[in-house]
């Protein structure tokens, strides 16, 4: 394949989340490779955030991410059953569904970029998010 000066070469990501205990709401996601925008995305203008229904099937979800640049992100996913667009909690603990890209365990608030950061280097990179409830 032949690139053009200046082109940078770009991958694709497949994540699939799984473990979704209802089918109610939205799964926000948010991927971004700046470690200070982890894991919100919050103005972070090369992030990638989507939102999808959680209706489908029981065993996970599949989310393409296409032309993104080769190197180093992470991935935050929540889901948000009653669709008011934020993570609920109760006391500082989430009330819905959260999870992580590469599963890190979980202790006081979420994990730093480095624990959840993977590469993407090639043509069918792949990330499994298994969703977490603690209430």
């Amino acid at each position: 394949m032949l690139l053009l000066p200046g082109a940078m070469p770009v991958c694709d990501l497949s994540l699939d989340v799984a473990r979704l205990r209802s089918t109610r709401g939205m799964i926000r996601i948010c991927l971004t490779a700046t470690p200070a925008n982890f894991p919100k995305c919050a103005n972070d203008a090369q992030s990638v955030t989507r939102s999808i229904p959680a209706t489908g099937p029981a065993s996970g979800h599949a989310i393409s991410f296409d032309g993104l640049p080769r190197g180093d992100y992470a991935i935050a996913v929540i889901h948000d059953e009653n669709g008011n667009g934020k993570l609920d909690t109760f006391a500082g603990i989430p009330r819905e569904g959260f999870g992580f890209s590469r599963n890190p365990a979980i202790a006081f608030g979420p994990p730093p970029f480095k624990a959840a950061r993977f590469t993407v280097s090639g043509d069918a990179d792949a990330q499994q998010v298994r969703m977490l409830y603690l209430l």
